[in-house]
């Protein structure tokens, strides 16, 4: 085989790794985009759910002063662990929330109330959909990044490609984000 032949096998080889690496990048910076807009719309009904639930209860204040630390944590959030660590505390703000409402058959009963719980429990699938999305990608980029010959094209390009934070939440709270938030009536 020539040189120049060899030459272009490996020029290939680097290419292909490279827009692998690139791709893959891309696709986890999609779905922690997907993960932002998610969290931001719950963020964004949040208000709603207090404002139903303060008319009901308006002793409360400790509950809602801990619903709107954890909608500005969540909100505030700029890497996958701040992520994380902010969704902890929004489950149990939206628990604590949601354990008023067992109180007060009225607000349970409330149609403007049923329905921003729907859409928080619609929400919450999208949110550990994405989440699922973001750490698959981060996990084959992950491999790509350590595996040869491409951490060696990585290396070669200054090592542009970093390793991903998998969006995770301690284990004691895996079972609760698991599924989405139970509400009886």
């Amino acid at each position: 085989m020539p040189v120049w032949g060899i030459v272009l096998i490996v020029v290939l080889v680097v290419v292909g790794c490279y827009n692998s690496l690139v791709t893959l990048n891309e696709r986890v910076n999609e779905a922690w985009s997907d993960i932002t807009v998610q969290l931001k719309y719950r963020a964004d009904l949040i208000p709603n759910v207090v404002e139903s639930v303060k008319g009901y209860a308006k002793h409360e204040k400790e509950t809602f002063e801990m619903v709107t630390s954890a909608r500005s944590a969540v909100m505030g959030a700029k890497t996958v662990k701040q992520a994380a660590a902010a969704e902890k505390e929004m489950s149990a703000a939206l628990g604590r929330i949601f354990a008023i409402a067992e109180a007060y058959p009225e607000l349970k009963a409330n149609t403007n109330f049923i329905k921003l719980q729907d859409q928080l429990q619609d929400v919450e699938d999208k949110i550990q959909a994405a989440r699922r999305f973001y750490n698959s990608g981060a996990k084959e980029l992950n491999t790509k990044v350590m595996t040869f010959p491409t951490n060696l094209i990585n290396k070669l390009f200054g090592g542009k490609f970093k390793k991903r934070d998998y969006f995770e939440v301690a284990e004691t709270e895996r079972t609760k984000l698991d599924k989405a938030p139970e509400v009886k009536f």
